[in-house]
């Protein structure tokens, strides 16, 4: 081994050492040393209220630390029950230890434990069903039903910072867990897929909130379409996602070309909008349709991904 190297990574003689082959025929040499020490970093947190200190604290959680400290001269109610929001926000934070003047978050999670693979596909089945379940509430005026589509964007919200967290961690040299099932290509590519699956949960929450808060009956016809487009939406993102994690370059292709087909339902969906009779509800369902359509455009973009992802892996 180089000696350079191996002075700076603390190799000596007698220094157990671990040998994993990577995808691209190297092998990779890792150090294997005691416990790894806890990166932390402390926040003074005196002036910093509201969404400024969620930015922060996100930052920081992204950044890697693995304990912050969020110190303040004295602490508000507010940035106390804003710091709690956090740790619910987030897969792994917990507060460890509170005082007047200061409050210690730890990461408890084990990042080698969850698979990006997973957290991915739970992305997408999380966001599919809050989907289908936002139509059905706006077809059944089912209140109930949409708030808990509302509810569940957390949960999409919390494994997308997981995703970036992990993936940030990657760029800054740590080893990939589970080298042998993913390459640092495919995390990459997840990591990417990622993004539009939490935009897509985004446009969900939007259609449920119409749902929740519509008076009008919406009439036979116009949810006919409307439950046409969203089924042609989500169909796009279910092929989307089944290509890139099977690298199926064909069935990405024939995402991408079944586009048109569902803008030519959305225009028809909006033509059918003027027959409303109320002001308020014609602004609604363009809303509704507008997120519809968003949601496919999102599908063909993870469609894109996964040909990169076929094409990168041959």
């Amino acid at each position: 081994m180089p000696k350079q190297w191996a002075d700076k990574v603390g190799i000596k003689a007698g220094t157990r050492v671990s040998l994993a082959p990577q995808p691209d025929g190297t092998l990779l040499i890792d150090p294997i040393h005691g416990s790894p020490t806890l990166k932390r970093t402390k926040i003074d947190v005196s002036d910093i209220t509201g969404d400024a200190l969620t930015r922060d604290t996100i930052a920081a959680y992204l950044t890697g630390y693995d304990i912050i400290e969020l110190t303040s001269n004295r602490f508000l109610s507010e940035q106390k029950k804003v710091i709690r929001e956090i740790c619910y926000k987030l897969i792994g934070p917990e507060i460890i230890e509170e005082t007047a003047k200061s409050v210690v978050i730890q990461d408890l999670l084990n990042q080698n434990e969850i698979s990006i693979k997973k957290s991915v596909r739970r992305m997408f089945l999380i966001s599919n069903s809050m989907h289908k379940d936002a139509i059905i509430a706006l077809k059944n005026s089912d209140t109930d039903l949409a708030l808990d589509v509302i509810q569940r964007d957390d949960d999409v919200d919390r494994l997308f910072l997981l995703t970036a967290k992990q993936f940030r961690s990657i760029l800054r040299g740590a080893r990939v867990p589970n080298i042998s099932d993913i390459s640092i290509d495919e995390y990459h590519d997840l990591r990417m897929a990622a993004a539009p699956l939490e935009r897509i949960a985004d446009h969900a929450q939007k259609i449920a909130k119409i749902a929740h808060s519509m008076e009008d009956t919406i009439p036979d016809d116009v949810m006919e379409l409307t439950e046409k487009a969203s089924e042609a939406s989500r169909k796009i993102v279910d092929d989307s996602v089944n290509a890139l994690y099977s690298s199926n370059a064909a069935l990405a292709n024939q995402v991408i070309n079944k586009i048109d087909d569902m803008h030519s339902v959305i225009i028809k969906l909006n033509e059918s909008l003027l027959t409303l009779d109320t002001r308020e509800t014609v602004i609604a369902m363009r809303i509704v349709a507008d997120s519809i359509d968003r949601i496919g455009d999102y599908g063909a973009n993870i469609a894109e991904i996964a040909i990169n992802s076929a094409m990168a892996g041959k």
